[in-house]
């Protein structure tokens, strides 16, 4: 019996592969074809049905931004917020986004803070110290993510050199903007700048506010929150963003961008680029999650009782002690039916 020769697949993927020699495609070839390609990139929208459709979802995300700034603004003037001291104290307003990792980024939805033991302070170095509350704003509830405003997707990746070149815009606003969303719409040039004097500007209506108000402006403002978090979800499946793993730098785009502002500071051991990854929704909108007291705990929440309290993020929480009913995804996270810490006098007996 014969030996069968071997197969030599080597040899067949040669055979088979395609080779595109210079005469074919050369390089004035690909210089006309190159402003062809851009331009379908960037029209997509008119070619693709799928695209095409989420249109509306960038509109109705710009629309329950806008929803959800006013809501929570009005909110704020009847029902404090606080915020600890130590991220207030160390962190400039123009990097508060960059370094809201390093420090204590707590804040708390009442009238006095709780006296939980979570302070992680400066670099988080201690970890069972009380907070220091100070009065909020809406930028500590709604945290700003800003990114650079892109021409169009197609643009070169933005060099270290052109820093400075570009804007920053909110990054849900840019990612509206690349999904069909006009230049004209009044939303995209909002600017988190403005919305430190939303407060003192809404402050005379809000002291006039029924229960019934409240309750309904609680509901509309989580209504919008639920929707605005929907539809950015919607979008980054078709229009991907990239999330510095270590700064948390948000880019809205293909590909991240070259500036080397990823450890420029001493504490931090990295250095120059940035080690990106795929962003998700609460890398755009941070949720904020927060302690929450229900009826059944005590009026200051305790360190004691830590294991028992619940937790929710901060918008939910400021709708729901307006009146408005928490989500059923949120009830489980909340505890709304769990037991308190029992008391000492509870336990002996």
């Amino acid at each position: 019996m014969a030996l069968m020769k071997p197969i030599n697949w080597v040899q067949i993927i040669r055979r088979r592969r395609r080779w595109y020699s210079a005469n074919n495609m050369n390089k004035e070839d690909l210089n006309n074809l190159r402003p062809i390609i851009k331009n379908r990139i960037q029209n997509r929208s008119h070619f693709n049905p799928l695209i095409r459709s989420l249109i509306p979802v960038a509109q109705q995300v710009l629309h329950s931004r806008s929803q959800l700034i006013y809501g929570v603004s009005t909110l704020l003037n009847v029902f404090p917020l606080l915020t600890c001291k130590t991220c207030n104290d160390l962190v400039p307003l123009s990097v508060e986004a960059m370094l809201r990792a390093l420090f204590c980024p707590e804040i708390y939805v009442g009238e006095t803070g709780h006296l939980i033991q979570s302070c992680g302070g400066h670099k988080k170095l201690n970890t069972k110290h009380l907070h220091e509350w100070i009065r909020a704003s809406l930028q500590d509830i709604l945290v700003p993510v800003e990114t650079f405003h892109l021409g169009n997707r197609v643009q070169d990746v933005i060099g270290h050199h052109q820093i400075f070149n570009f804007d920053r815009v909110p990054a849900v606003v840019e990612l509206c903007h690349q999904a069909g969303t006009p230049l004209e719409d009044p939303n995209l040039q909002y600017s988190n700048a403005s919305s430190r004097f939303i407060l003192d500007r809404k402050s005379s209506e809000a002291n006039s506010l029924s229960a019934d108000e409240l309750k309904f402006i609680g509901t509309k403002t989580l209504e919008a929150w639920e929707m605005l978090r929907k539809g950015v979800e919607k979008l980054l499946l078709v229009y991907p963003a990239k999330v510095c793993k270590r700064c948390l730098e948000v880019h809205v785009g293909p590909s991240g961008h070259k500036t080397r502002l990823c450890g420029v500071f001493k504490s931090q051991s990295w250095k120059e680029n940035h080690s990106w990854e795929k962003a998700r929704v609460d890398d755009l909108v941070p949720p904020k999650i927060v302690w929450c007291r229900r009826p059944q705990d005590p009026p200051v929440l305790l360190n004691e009782g830590r294991n028992y309290y619940g937790h929710a993020p901060a918008v939910v929480d400021l709708c729901c002690k307006a009146g408005a009913t928490p989500p059923v995804k949120y009830v489980c996270m909340m505890k709304v039916q769990g037991m308190t810490k029992p008391s000492l006098g509870n336990a002996s007996t």
